[in-house]
């Protein structure tokens, strides 16, 4: 059984065809600069060479019979006929509480999703976009909506409501969501297979680090809290965005910069972070060579993101109790030993013991703890389109 993955940004669609037989990736690619000049498609299939078309591409749906076009192409593609499509599984990034697990696409689904739209403004009218271009070029093809927001449903009261009058959550569902879910789910079950153990049996931290992060206290399988929260600004210091701050600087800014509700929004999501913090990047790879040439604005942005991780598995070490491992996961997380190395220090009298030598790994799954370390300490490569496609297998076959 075949199915297409689809993750549609606002200007931008990945992609991943998977055989589900043996879950083998059969193609994948990325359309970047949808609507903007410059537009291309970069598709790959396993056992030939990148292909890069470059074309004028204004719309989501232009953008998706471009992909369909290249997965049956002759000379590069991956299928003979989009009859060999079995089923579509799209990642939304914002399911509220209207839904706790991967659902069936209908009306009254697209209708809920549209619900949540103003809770992810950026990304869920982009998700729906790309589900109305993949049914009007597949209407025959069952589809599925995998959720961000849905694996931190199993958190308690205690942890996802703010301290804010009640009244707040039952008109508007303020609350945390959290977000990066699909991969939390697949690093904390892939640590529990690496120790022998089923998911309900360990407890584990996950930090998916990268331009955007978060960390997860995963409880037997379920996650019970996690850093971000109504939207995915709260948390870990990130690319651009802030994380956590004190909120009055929101009004104080807005009162001094002479700033509305969109500029102070602005301010938080893309100017700030390791961004703002180093006048660097939002790369962390710059601004560790940045650091590296003795910038000092550089090294304090890092020091900082690296604490603000620390803090966070602090927390979710004494809420969880008893931790079995720790997880890095997600760009950074999976391919930056500095990184894992300064997270990790000063924490060995939790029983986090990092070896330095194993820690010279990038992108592969490996144990990176010292073998007397009571906690160990996992780098796993995230999958988040495996997640969504055996959620699609699940509810599609």
């Amino acid at each position: 059984m075949n199915i297409l993955v689809i993750n549609c940004g606002s200007s931008s669609l990945k992609y991943q065809l998977i055989n589900m037989d043996d879950e083998s990736v059969l193609a994948k690619g990325l359309v970047e600069r949808i609507g903007i000049d410059g537009s291309v498609l970069k598709h790959e299939v396993e056992g030939h060479d990148k292909v890069k078309i470059q074309q004028d591409i204004p719309n989501h749906e232009v953008a998706l019979k471009l992909v369909m076009d290249a997965l049956v192409d002759s000379e590069h593609g991956a299928i003979k006929s989009l009859d060999e499509i079995n089923a579509v599984g799209h990642r939304v990034v914002h399911g509220g509480e209207e839904f706790a697990q991967s659902v069936l696409i209908d009306e009254k689904v697209i209708e809920g999703i549209k619900k949540c739209n103003e809770l992810a403004p950026l990304h869920n009218p982009a998700n729906l976009i790309g589900i109305s271009a993949c049914q009007k070029i597949l209407p025959n093809v069952k589809m599925v909506a995998v959720f961000d927001t849905a694996f931190h449903q199993t958190m308690p009261k205690e942890s996802y409501l703010y301290a804010l009058p009640y009244e707040y959550y039952e008109k508007y569902k303020i609350r945390r969501y959290g977000f990066h879910g699909t991969s939390h789910l697949y690093v904390s079950q892939r640590a529990a297979d690496m120790l022998g153990k089923k998911p309900e049996q360990v407890n584990i931290i996950t930090c998916h680090l990268g331009n955007g992060a978060s960390c997860a206290a995963v409880k037997a399988g379920k996650c019970v809290d996690t850093s971000m929260g109504l939207t995915p600004l709260e948390g870990l210091i990130m690319g651009t965005r802030c994380g956590d701050m004190d909120p009055a600087i929101v009004t104080f800014l807005m009162d001094k910069e002479k700033l509305d509700t969109k500029g102070i929004n602005e301010v938080m999501n893309k100017k700030s972070g390791v961004l703002g913090m180093s006048g660097v990047s939002s790369d962390f790879r710059d601004i560790e060579d940045a650091q590296a040439q003795g910038n000092e604005k550089a090294k304090v942005a890092l020091d900082a993101y690296h604490q603000r991780v620390k803090k966070y598995i602090g927390a979710y070490y004494s809420e969880l109790g008893h931790v079995d491992a720790i997880v890095f996961t997600a760009g950074l997380g999976e391919n930056s030993a500095k990184s894992r190395e300064e997270i990790c220090k000063g924490l060995e009298e939790l029983g986090i013991e990092l070896d330095t030598q194993k820690n010279k790994v990038r992108g592969k799954e490996e144990i990176v703890s010292k073998d007397s370390s009571k906690i160990k300490i996992m780098v796993i490569p995230t999958n988040e389109e495996l997640v969504i496609a055996r959620d699609t297998l699940r509810l599609t076959k």
